[in-house]
């Protein structure tokens, strides 16, 4: 644990690791190169994606406890060893014509290290930042969801320059650079540590102690009732927007009439909304809290998973659409500062973890789900009504999540109120 660090440039380094392995997400510029290059099947040039996003949950369930008893340090740099061999092994893999060492590379090694490496640097900045833990979370996942918009561009030229071998080469040394920088200053502070202007403010009764609901173990918190309510909400947020990101070029064409063009546009815009849906609700939640946070996004969903079926607006669908991705990023980037909130910092990577196995689930099940509906009913409207239903489930387990923090937060201020009179009864 070290003092003399400056928590911005902590907050840099978890955005340079994050930006990294957010490459990721803009696999689709490789797919039509690889097929037209190596004759694969569009089926086996995806089925590594698949793999990767399915791992990329799981092992940060798998590796949360191997995170929190390693330090970011050191996890971070497994995490740039691994995706960045994934990367340039794929490229290996395309030079000398295999499929299987592909989805290896890219599926295994790189979905290993895209779920150590999401983790890794998240707790230690909820630390640093215990003033704002939503915007410090924020601003990583804001980073994830940008290595996307900068990868995507960027590859597509390199292919077009030296080749798709050559392409994998140069990204996955310069991810592995940038992920060895990032974790070469990352480090916890020392424990309760606080910048110098929250105490202050503390001192002169500006800024009110707000202690997190309780201190619990990983093992401790999945016992727990509103663990369960946060993983419920999570999966149904998350199988909503990877579902609308799967589909909604050709839904919007089918429900609206949106030409091809405008849709690929849309999608664009999308990537925008998610990102920049992480920073500003991460950064709202800060002010109205956790809770009140995430039933906005199912109510905002609500209103637009009911309408959607019935409008004929193309403006308006689209404007649905991105409020849907906004809330499907935003639910990532408050996550972890809802960790920390109902279950304090001793194990908050190894908890963000198991939580993060919502996201390898609603990445199969949302996809799965409207393309099995679209083949049956050979229409998208079906699928409106079965996610207006999941989310008002949704919204109803996040009220009663509300209110379960509301009775612990009750009981904790009656037990220190004891406490309190104990103490001034023996002096």
């Amino acid at each position: 644990m070290e003092t003399n660090k400056n928590r911005w440039l902590i907050a840099l380094s978890a955005i340079s690791i994050h930006i990294s392995i957010g490459g990721a997400y803009a696999y689709s510029v490789y797919t039509n190169p690889i097929r037209d290059a190596m004759g694969w099947s569009v089926t086996g040039i995806t089925l590594s994606f698949t793999i990767m996003m399915a791992l990329a949950g799981f092992s940060a369930a798998f590796f949360g406890r191997f995170v929190e008893y390693s330090g970011p340090r050191k996890s971070a740099i497994i995490a740039a060893l691994l995706f960045g061999a994934g990367q340039a092994g794929s490229g290996v893999a395309i030079a000398i014509d295999s499929l299987p060492l592909f989805i290896f590379m890219y599926g295994i090694a790189s979905g290993l290290g895209l779920g150590i490496g999401y983790i890794s640097p998240v707790s230690t900045l909820v630390k640093w930042f215990p003033d704002r833990r939503g915007l410090a979370t924020g601003m990583a996942v804001l980073g994830f969801g940008m290595g996307a918009l900068l990868t995507g561009p960027a590859a597509a030229r390199l292919m077009d320059v030296v080749g798709i071998s050559s392409t994998f080469y140069i990204l996955g040394a310069c991810y592995l650079v940038l992920m060895i920088l990032g974790a070469s200053y990352i480090a916890p502070p020392p424990k309760d540590w606080m910048p110098e202007g929250m105490r202050q403010d503390i001192a002169s009764g500006k800024r009110a102690v707000i202690k997190d609901l309780s201190q619990l173990t990983a093992r401790e918190a999945v016992k727990t009732r509103r663990f369960w309510m946060l993983w419920t909400i999570m999966f149904i947020n998350t199988t909503a927007g990877i579902m609308m990101i799967s589909v909604a070029s050709p839904m919007s064409q089918e429900v609206v009439g949106l030409s091809a063009a405008a849709a690929a546009t849309m999608v664009g815009l999308m990537g925008i909304f998610n990102g920049g849906g992480r920073l500003l609700w991460a950064a709202v939640s800060d002010y109205i809290g956790r809770p009140t946070v995430y039933i906005i996004f199912f109510t905002l969903q609500l209103i637009a998973f009911i309408s959607m079926p019935n409008i004929t607006s193309v403006l308006m669908f689209q404007a649905f659409i991105f409020i849907i991705v906004s809330c499907y990023g935003g639910g990532f980037s408050n996550l972890p500062a809802f960790i920390g909130d109902m279950f304090g910092v001793k194990q908050l990577g190894a908890i963000h973890g198991y939580l993060l196995t919502t996201w390898s689930l609603g990445g199969i099940f949302g996809p799965l789900l409207v393309s099995r509906v679209f083949e049956s009913t050979g229409s998208y409207i079906p699928v409106f009504y079965i996610f207006t239903g999941m989310i008002m489930l949704a919204f109803v387990v996040a009220i009663l999540l509300q209110l379960d923090i509301k009775r612990i937060e009750k009981e904790n201020q009656q037990t220190q109120k004891v406490e309190a009179e104990v103490a001034y009864s023996s002096n």
